[in-house]
């Protein structure tokens, strides 16, 4: 009778992780937690981008007077060095990158009180974001 060794679950999420950035070529994703910013203001800027030349979004979100547009930029950026780390043999240029997919979700939600009329107080929420970007090439020669 043979005898099977137990793995511990936390080496075998290790051993997953490991074998996901063995792959090589694919999409990258970049994610920001807990922005501080609307999900609803932060959708207005992200529909602008998605499914856009990372170039032209890049420059899309450079010159957009919204406060939003600076967080996703940072994050465009990060996708994209993410994909760079996957790809050591290609070049951002040559690859032709695009925006693969945008999402916002909704966060965790603040609640305080203003003060109101008769002594009665209004609830104020503080809301935030989750936002989740994918960055992906057009020409996909592995």
């Amino acid at each position: 009778m043979e005898a099977t060794t137990k793995i511990k679950k936390s080496v075998l999420i290790k051993q997953r992780k490991d074998e996901a950035k063995a792959q090589k070529g694919g999409s990258s994703i970049a994610k920001l937690q807990n922005c501080p910013t609307s999900p609803r203001k932060m959708r207005l800027v992200v529909d602008l981008i998605r499914g856009e030349n990372v170039e032209k979004a890049l420059y899309t979100l450079k010159f957009l007077n919204k406060e939003a547009a600076i967080r996703v930029e940072k994050l465009l950026l990060s996708a994209i060095k993410n994909w760079e780390a996957k790809n050591e043999d290609k070049r951002v240029e040559d690859s032709a990158l695009f925006v693969k997919e945008v999402s916002v979700g909704g966060g965790k939600m603040q609640k305080r009180l203003r003060p109101a009329p008769q002594g009665r107080g209004y609830r104020i929420r503080k809301r935030s974001n989750h936002v989740t970007l994918i960055v992906d090439s057009k020409n996909n020669n592995n």
